[in-house]
């Protein structure tokens, strides 16, 4: 249990990233198909998908991103915009999450009494999907971070990898060698946070 802990503790937001992971991509794609397998949903729907981007593909979402913030983002304030997408740019890869609308629309079809849910399960089920990916890479020493430029890039995204129109953009996962640790984190005190009853 103890690796489990340390694993959970150690996972943090990496922003300053670079291309040199510390392990194949052969042993991502292991990460993230298992995480895919194995992370729970609700009546075991299996909605999530997941589209993996190493090296000029990774580069391309982000050049995909920061031309489409150009257009929204005054030329004047986007030096900062810029930058974060820099950072981004500077990983290995991507991880990009979805959710499969077909699934839960068939879902709400069958389980009617339960329709307004589906939506709210499958997005809790997609944050557990993206935990279990962030964690495990943080494990195996590779920096990452969780980012939702979504739906501005939803359509140039599923033009450029042919993603089905069913599978709706949930998040962006880029991720890379570490070249700065995450800074110091403070906790708001638990017992403002957590109730236990006898």
């Amino acid at each position: 249990m103890g690796d489990f802990w340390h694993a959970v503790k150690k996972r943090r937001s990496i922003y300053a990233i670079g291309k040199d992971i510390p392990i194949t991509e052969e042993r991502v794609k292991e990460i993230v198909s298992n995480a895919v397998l194995y992370t729970p949903s609700s009546f075991n729907s299996q909605s999530a998908r997941v589209v993996v981007l190493f090296n000029a593909q990774h580069e391309k979402l982000w050049d995909i991103t920061k031309a489409t913030l150009r257009e929204i983002v005054p030329a004047d304030n986007f030096g900062p915009t810029e930058e974060k997408m820099a950072s981004f740019r500077s990983g290995r890869g991507t991880v990009l999450f979805f959710e499969d609308q077909t699934v839960i629309e068939g879902l709400q079809k069958q389980f009617a009494l339960y329709a307004e849910n589906f939506p709210v399960w499958s997005e809790q089920s997609n944050g557990m999907l993206q935990y279990v990916v962030w964690t495990a890479l943080s494990d195996e020493g590779v920096g990452a971070s969780l980012q939702h430029y979504n739906p501005l890039i939803d359509e140039e995204v599923r033009k450029e990898w042919g993603v089905p129109e069913s599978w709706r953009l949930i998040a962006q996962m880029p991720f890379g060698k570490i070249e700065a640790p995450a800074g110091d984190k403070e906790f708001a005190p638990i017992d403002n946070r957590m109730k236990v009853f006898n």
